[in-house]
């Protein structure tokens, strides 16, 4: 899939003010610093479309972004990121947990891990809800070219080992890199397929 057009529509704060549900819809969402919104400008080939920022938790909002005026991605806060107070955080899990649950047209959730960590309780629950709670979504390994090509085959393998413990088969998974544009090729195929072939 080319990407020619990609432009930032509208943030906000609660489900219910998103654009209406009548486009195909990819969300990003991930530990706080992560780097999903350094994903999506690498997947759309615009530095400057999503705002990224060293500081953990830069993205406080749901943001829209249309793609080929034909289909949304979406860039979601990040959990577990414990510098904010108890009631900003519990504001964060309500607005992501109605999102996740509610909007009708999100066809697959992307769920980024950092490639360089071990897996991580917090990603592994987080997961098991989505399972729980019947959510489409594939995991997204990030910042890949820190790692050697076996290293990257031993993130996925561990991970997959890991869940094994608790799910029947494992979720498909991307290995990633921003700055390289490692796997973006095969993301944006896999969104194309699913835009063909999945009816709103």
């Amino acid at each position: 899939m080319d990407i020619v057009k990609a432009e930032f529509v509208v943030s906000n704060s609660t489900m219910v003010k998103c654009p209406r549900p009548d486009r195909h819809e990819y969300a990003f969402i991930g530990r706080s610093n992560v780097g999903k919104s350094s994903l999506i400008n690498m997947l759309t080939d615009n530095r400057k479309l999503a705002k990224t920022a060293a500081r953990p938790g830069k993205t406080q909002l749901i943001n829209h972004f249309l793609i080929n005026d034909d289909w949304y991605m979406v860039d979601l806060p990040g959990y577990g990121y414990a510098r904010v107070g108890e009631s900003l955080r519990q504001q964060f899990e309500k607005m992501i947990r109605d999102y996740i649950l509610k909007r009708e047209n999100l066809v697959c959730l992307f769920v980024l891990v950092d490639s360089r960590l071990e897996p991580q309780r917090i990603d592994l629950e987080f997961m098991e809800w989505l399972g729980e709670n019947g959510v489409p979504f594939v995991m997204v390994f990030t910042k890949a070219d820190k790692l050697t090509a076996t290293q990257r085959r031993d993130c996925i393998a561990n991970y997959q080992r890991v869940m094994l413990d608790t799910w029947e088969t494992t979720p498909m998974a991307f290995m990633t890199s921003a700055e390289k544009h490692l796997g973006r090729e095969e993301l944006l195929d896999y969104i194309d397929e699913l835009n063909k072939t999945v009816k709103l």
